[in-house]
């Protein structure tokens, strides 16, 4: 799967670069990017608004965090929520960063010319790379947390366990292929658009269908994960009815697939903005303010569903075993009161 943001289609660049680009000045090609420019505002907004997100739920859940995992014995699952969550942070930063550096030029009238330079590397280049690379570890983490989950919920079948294993590693490799292709044909302009750098990231052909792929993959395995979660917990319920059994079990369930199906509503919406960007009406009009707002909103959904919903789908599962074993404790200590009252007042009556 892989995530684009309005900071993936353009990024400032700094004054030096390293490989030769193409400098416009007063083109057409930079008239029509003026328009962009002129809303960089609107689109710096909307990364700060999801890096604001992230960062608040960080906060919001911090105390816990800390209570149920750092103190925690170290796991795999204590690994995951951690890597999910603070490459979020670093990639909010990452989205939140696209401004870049703004000098004025001479506002004296230039030539439409295009110039080849040979100068430091595309500060948009590197941000595009590091956001990609980002996207390849991500994913695959999410993944294996799904995995866990499923596999406990069919109380640890090596069938399912195996089955998972092999659509997680066809998805993977698919998405490892089609990134390195596309960081490998992707290519940078950089344009001087109102006394600033403009970085524009040009994509090869067949590069956005390969993208298109790998969001279809993305929804087969989310959904398939969708379904096996919801067969094996309305099996479980009816069979706990059956037996009028419950309980802790039933409850455990319950937290399962609460989050579980919040996690998979926030990756539909996603969904449907990413298939919403094949409309010609964006991919003809990509400088239009309809446009810039699309794709604000697609990006706080993104990092909200994958750096916010994906490490609460562990640190709920956790919250709810610290809230039994603390019930659990109580009841023993009830218990225990009891007891011992009862054998004061059977000690006292026989005295």
């Amino acid at each position: 799967m892989i995530i684009r943001t309005p900071s993936s289609f353009i990024q400032q660049a700094r004054r030096s670069l390293t490989h030769p680009i193409t400098l416009f000045y007063g083109s057409v090609e930079s008239h029509r990017m003026m328009m962009f420019v002129s809303r960089s505002d609107v689109v710096y907004g909307y990364a700060v608004a999801a890096f604001a997100g992230v960062m608040y739920d960080w906060a919001l859940t911090l105390a816990q965090e800390i209570e149920l995992v750092w103190r925690q014995r170290w796991s795999l699952m204590t690994f995951l929520y951690l890597s999910v969550r603070y490459l979020g942070i670093l990639y909010a930063v990452q989205c939140s960063n696209n401004l870049g550096d703004r000098y004025s030029e001479s506002s004296a009238p230039m030539p439409a010319i295009a110039l080849q330079l040979t100068a430091a590397l595309c500060r948009g280049r590197i941000l595009y790379i590091a956001q990609d690379l980002t996207n390849v570890v991500v994913f695959p983490l999410l993944c294996v947390i799904m995995i866990a989950r499923l596999h406990a919920m069919y109380q640890g079948s090596r069938k399912m366990l195996i089955f998972l294993i092999v659509i997680f590693l066809a998805d993977n490799i698919f998405n490892g292929v089609v990134t390195a292709i596309g960081l490998k044909h992707t290519s940078m302009e950089a344009l001087i658009l109102s006394g600033t750098y403009q970085c524009m990231i040009n994509y090869a052909d067949g590069i956005p269908l390969l993208n298109s792929i790998t969001w279809i993959l993305a929804i087969v395995w989310e959904v398939l994960a969708m379904c096996l979660a919801v067969w094996i917990a309305v099996k479980h319920f009816r069979e706990l009815r059956r037996h009028s059994a419950g309980g802790i079990i039933e409850d455990c369930f319950a937290v399962l697939m609460k989050f579980h199906v919040i996690y998979f509503a926030s990756f539909v919406a996603v969904s449907c903005f990413q298939i919403g960007l094949l409309s010609p009406t964006l991919s003809t009009d990509q400088f239009s303010l309809g446009t810039e707002i699309y794709l604000g909103f697609l990006q706080i959904f993104t990092l909200v569903q994958i750096f916010v919903l994906g490490p609460r789908l562990i640190l709920g599962i956790r919250e709810f075993n610290a809230r039994v074993m603390t019930d659990s404790d109580a009841a023993s200590t009830m218990t225990s009161i009891a007891f011992q009252e009862r054998v004061h007042m059977s000690t006292s009556s026989s005295v």
